[in-house]
Formats: C-alpha cells, sequence, structure tokens
C-alpha cells in the first residue's frame, strides 16, 4: 500500500466514524465556531482546559471529508496534551498545510495524513479550520481563567 492511500484511508475513517463528535452543554468548555463562506465548512470546537492540559476535544459542524475528519484527528490528537503542546503541534500543522518544512518531532501520527493538502491550495482552509477553532478556544480558555 501507498503513503497516499494510507493517508487517504486515515482521512476517510476519521470522516466515516469522527472520534470525540458531538457537543457538550457543560459550561467549563470554551467553545468557537468557525465557518468558511467559501465553500460552506462549518465546524464548531469546545475545549476543557483543566491545570494547563487539554483534558477534552469536542466538536461538531458539516462539511467536506477533509474539514469533517480534521476535526476529528485533531481532538484525538490534542486531547490529555499541555497547553503548549498542543499550541506547538496546531503551529506545525499550520506549517505543513502550506507545504513548509514542520517539525517531524512534534507533529506526529495521523496529523500527517493532510500533507497533501498543501498541492490543492483551495482545500488547505477545510483541512485547517477546524484547528484554528482550536487554537481560538485554547486562548478563551486560558482568558477564561
Amino acid at each position: 500500500m501507498k503513503l497516499e492511500d494510507l493517508y487517504r484511508e486515515v482521512i476517510m475513517e476519521h470522516y466515516k466514524n469522527p472520534l470525540n463528535k458531538g457537543l457538550t452543554d457543560d459550561t467549563r468548555y470554551s467553545k468557537v465556531n468557525l465557518l468558511n463562506p467559501s465553500c460552506g465548512d462549518d465546524v464548531t470546537i469546545q475545549v476543557l482546559v483543566e491545570e494547563n492540559t487539554i483534558k477534552d476535544v469536542r466538536h461538531d459542524g458539516h462539511g467536506c471529508s477533509i474539514c469533517c475528519s480534521s476535526a476529528s484527528v485533531m481532538s484525538n490528537a490534542l486531547i490529555n496534551k499541555s497547553v503548549k503542546d498542543a499550541e506547538d503541534i496546531i503551529k506545525e500543522y499550520l506549517v505543513m498545510l502550506t507545504g513548509q518544512p514542520y517539525n517531524e518531532e512534534i507533529l506526529t501520527g495521523e496529523p500527517i495524513a493532510y500533507i497533501g493538502v498543501s498541492r490543492f491550495p483551495a482545500r488547505i482552509r477545510c483541512a485547517s479550520i477546524a484547528w484554528k477553532a482550536m487554537e481560538e478556544a485554547i486562548q478563551e480558555a486560558i482568558n477564561e481563567r
């Protein structure tokens, strides 16, 4: 199996069977909604930060397979990470999407499945919207303390 096929498999698995999907009414969670008006991707991210650690991530919304699967991958990659580690992972993921060299020691695992998105500039926003919402949600959580 080619690496590109494996990446496609990861994306489709998270699209069909998303992890951490569904929002909570728990007011301890910070919540951010982002919309991509050019394609209709609509993502809401909730994050629970306790003791400087990402304790939980929830997501919901609708959009293309890249957008929806990316939210699932992101949520799974960041739960139980320190805020700093989560911010570093997000930063490196966004760098990777542009096709620039990224830190392979920081960005590992399933998020790498989106490396090919850099060849399709119109899809970069699809792959990044959940991650940017998470970035904002983390900042909200920090500011609310």
